[in-house]
């Protein structure tokens, strides 16, 4: 069991809640020119190349996409083509979440105000938060904070506009890289890894670990 209240559950939506089907749309995409462990070597660097593309400033999330699509490409020796490369983007507010979802949330939201804060560009993210089931109390996003995760300026954004600090939260991703270790760094002492599969776990950074949003729910109690 989760021993403490927070003021509110912040959560990293695509990956931790929203299914991100990147590495799916990669293979559907370019199938008819890699297979095997080629495809997969594409998949791994587009991954790669899309953390590497929002350490800088902030620029929009058509560009992070499309620039990530490109540098994959000539790292692999495959044609890039730019309408290729913005299928990624449209498509991203197509996505759902993952099937556990729905009925966490709803659980977690009869008690706690729920917060998003994604990466995500404001003409996108709604949709993507409209099928999760569940009432989110904020939604912010990168191009509000202009600032991407794993930086610290997104979060520094989130608690000013919530006006709470660090230790009023329990902070939720699938992701180390992009969420809880820069969690860890600005004081985040409740932390809840929702292990999706797609990174290791990393006790270290100190955190709950569950499979999926119900199991968070049942750590709170609900």
């Amino acid at each position: 069991m989760i021993d403490f209240e927070p003021k509110y559950i912040t959560f990293d939506c695509y990956g931790t809640l929203t299914k991100f089907r990147m590495a799916e749309l990669a293979r559907e995409i370019y199938g008819d020119r890699l297979q095997g462990a080629e495809m997969e070597r594409f998949v791994a660097f587009f991954a790669a190349y899309r953390l590497d593309e929002v350490l800088g400033a902030w620029k929009p999330y058509r560009d992070v996409v499309v620039n990530s699509v490109r540098r994959t490409c000539q790292r692999m020796g495959v044609e890039f083509n730019e309408s290729e490369a913005e299928k990624f983007y449209l498509a991203v507010p197509t996505w759902g979440p993952h099937p556990d979802v729905p009925e966490g949330l709803s659980r977690l939201a009869k008690k706690y105000k729920l917060v998003a804060l994604s990466n995500a560009s404001d003409d996108q993210i709604q949709s993507n938060v409209d099928k999760l089931g569940a009432p989110f109390h904020k939604v912010f996003t990168a191009q509000q904070a202009q600032s991407y995760k794993p930086r610290m300026q997104g979060f520094e954004y989130m608690f000013d506009q919530l006006g709470c600090n660090p230790e009023d939260v329990l902070h939720v991703s699938s992701s180390l890289r992009y969420d809880l270790m820069t969690a860890h760094d600005l004081g985040v002492k409740h932390k809840a890894f929702i292990n999706r599969g797609h990174e290791p776990s990393t006790p270290y950074y100190g955190y709950y670990e569950v499979n999926d949003i119900g199991g968070l729910a049942t750590l709170l109690g609900l």
